[in-house]
């Protein structure tokens, strides 16, 4: 379960304070695919973030038993003069992997992300596409409760694509999703239950369907 008591978050402006939430407070069941849906600026990846426990509320808590990825294919982070070999022997350390796994991870995030000489190179020397490759196959390469994902769910050419979205498939089968997407297909395909991020408030539903349809009444306001 993931619970929201009395939550406020909001972004200081020249204006005064921009609420994303406020004094807002919910309880997500466990075992659920999540998709976030809301206009642009609304506050959906803040959201997606602070449900995941890596961005944080101004005020009131959220709280979880459960394990939380980074966001995937985020490719920040990295070291820049290290290898990318190097910063994934890195990563594996951090979360606490023997030298067999950590051998064994390398080599599948090798062969995943065609890399070829660049991954013996520093980062530095990476474009930002294949930042992400070797970041996409870092974020699969190790086991959450759930996966962040924040638009994208796949990164490169369309074969790479294809690939990338068949692997995160396949992971999605023992882990559960925080999808932050405007793509409706996509959400009904993954997400089971839906929030909807609107004017400071979070609006939840049991059924993805009915997310879908709130978002849609709202981007049929008049600004």
């Amino acid at each position: 379960m993931i619970e929201l008591k009395n939550v406020s978050k909001y972004f200081q402006t020249k204006k005064g304070k921009n609420y994303i939430l406020k004094d807002f407070s919910l309880s997500i069941p466990s075992g659920k695919n999540i998709g976030i849906l809301g206009r642009n600026g609304a506050g959906k990846s803040t959201i997606m973030r602070m449900l995941g426990q890596i961005e944080f509320p101004n005020s009131g808590t959220i709280v979880s038993d459960k394990s939380f990825s980074w966001p995937l294919g985020l490719s920040g982070g990295f070291v820049g003069n290290m290898t990318g070999r190097d910063n994934v022997k890195f990563v594996c350390r951090l979360y606490g992997q023997s030298n067999a796994q950590i051998k064994l991870i390398i080599a599948d995030i090798e062969e995943f992300s065609e890399l070829g000489n660049y991954f013996n190179m520093p980062i530095k020397t990476y474009s930002s596409g294949m930042k992400s490759r070797l970041s996409f196959g870092l974020s699969l390469a190790f086991d959450f409760d759930y996966l962040l994902i924040d638009e994208t769910l796949s990164v490169g050419d369309a074969r790479f694509k294809k690939k990338s979205k068949e692997a995160l498939l396949k992971k999605i089968e023992t882990s559960n999703v925080l999808l932050v997407s405007h793509d409706m297909k996509t959400l009904k395909e993954i997400c089971d239950v839906g929030i909807v991020v609107d004017n400071g408030e979070m609006h939840y539903f049991d059924n993805i369907d009915d997310a879908i349809e709130k978002y849609k009444e709202i981007n049929t306001k008049v600004k």
